[in-house]
């Protein structure tokens, strides 16, 4: 591991818990975008495929997914 390595290891593990999801966050938005767009649509299409095999294997229908949604719409909409 290199030095740069352990003082960036260092400064995570001085940040509190909820503050590291932040940066996994950003390092992994770093290098989404060094990625070309027909890998960015390679890996999106895998995982749409991959949510289809989900939601099928649990019986969730698209028609289950537009309700949940519009729940969650309404729910939101009588908060504001």
């Amino acid at each position: 591991m290199t030095s740069f390595e352990q003082t960036l290891l260092q400064e995570i593990a001085a940040l509190p818990p909820s503050r590291r999801v932040d940066v996994l966050a950003f390092v992994r938005y770093l290098r989404i975008s060094l990625m070309d767009e027909s890998e960015i649509e390679r890996r999106f299409d895998v995982a749409v495929k991959e949510i289809r095999k989900t939601a099928k294997r649990h019986k969730i229908t698209e028609k289950d997914i537009e309700d949940e949604i519009r729940a969650v719409r309404e729910e939101r909409a009588r908060r504001a």
